[in-house]
């Protein structure tokens, strides 16, 4: 069985399209198919490769989104950190991302809802309720301009003539 030393590179490459396949990685990495397939297993095996994900930018869709980013300062619980509370707030549905932070906050809470109203309910009546959060401070999202490496908000270019005297 052949090993594939290029795991970085891989794993570069697949950040950037998660859709290409096992024979284009082969040619861009210039490896054996077979060596970059047991790559891509192993790392999927060992919980390096978590998924594969398509970015979607939901402002040129009709669908109504609202997305926040929440602050939120909790007691860490003895023995456990801020793992435990980590994983509360994680298991809901409506949250995307749940971050470990420096400064004056403990956690940095990623979630998309309907509506405002949709976000600020879920704010106040599940997140704001757990025992060991302190204090919350909500942002929301009013423009995406560049998420996960990939610019959203393109440039439109002038296509007009200049016209000169």
């Amino acid at each position: 069985m052949e090993v594939c030393m290029c795991k970085e590179e891989l794993l570069s490459v697949l950040e950037k399209n998660s859709r290409i396949g096992v024979k284009e990685l082969a040619v861009i990495l210039g490896e054996d198919e077979i060596a970059v397939a047991n790559e891509l297993a192993a790392l999927e095996a060992d919980g390096t490769i978590c998924g594969y994900h398509t970015l979607v930018n939901w402002e040129n869709t009709s669908v109504e989104k609202v997305s926040a980013l929440i602050e939120v300062r909790v007691t860490p619980q003895r023995g456990q950190g801020f793992d435990s509370i980590a994983e509360r707030i994680y298991n809901y549905p409506e949250v995307h991302a749940v971050y470990l932070i420096s400064g004056g906050y403990d956690l940095l809470v990623s979630l998309e809802g309907k509506t405002l109203k949709e976000v600020a309910g879920f704010v106040s009546d599940k997140l704001s309720t757990l025992d060991s959060v302190l204090s919350t401070a909500t942002h929301f999202v009013l423009k995406k301009y560049k998420d996960h490496g990939t610019i959203l908000a393109r440039k439109h270019s002038d296509e007009r003539e200049m016209i000169t005297p």
